[in-house]
């Protein structure tokens, strides 16, 4: 099994507004509700999360799921707490455990449905998979 890569942006914020001193961005938040909640679901061989200073989407919050060898998902406006943190996990376990890194349309958590932004294939296979 290839280790998927949960890639977070942690300068994401939902706000155009300038941030308080000492106000987290919501991106930084979202990390560390991941963070916390995929001890519980992975192991270090399964996922790895790793903080992006920016994705260039501006839409946030943004992460991106992938492997070598699967499509990589880019997920947008996504808010910081810990529902949406435990409902993007879902999304990975369901991807994961996809050969092929497809996912039922009518199985994604309710939360993540119109949070899809993107999905590019991989280098790899060259192909998006259809939803099975």
């Amino acid at each position: 099994m290839t280790k998927c890569t949960l890639f977070v942006c942690k300068s994401c914020h939902s706000s155009s507004a300038e941030l308080a001193e000492n106000q987290r961005y919501d991106g930084s938040i979202l990390l560390d509700n991941i963070a916390t909640l995929s001890v519980e679901k992975f192991t270090a061989e399964e996922l790895e999360i790793r903080s992006v200073g920016c994705l260039w989407n501006c839409r946030g919050c943004v992460v991106a799921v992938s492997t070598s060898d699967k499509p990589t998902y880019l997920l947008v406006d996504l808010p910081p707490d810990e529902e949406n943190a435990s409902a993007l996990l879902e999304f990975v376990q369901m991807y994961i455990s996809n050969s092929k890194g497809a996912v039922n349309w009518d199985k994604l958590p309710k939360q993540l449905e119109s949070k899809f932004f993107a999905c590019v294939p991989s280098v790899a296979n060259r192909e998006i998979p259809e939803p099975s």
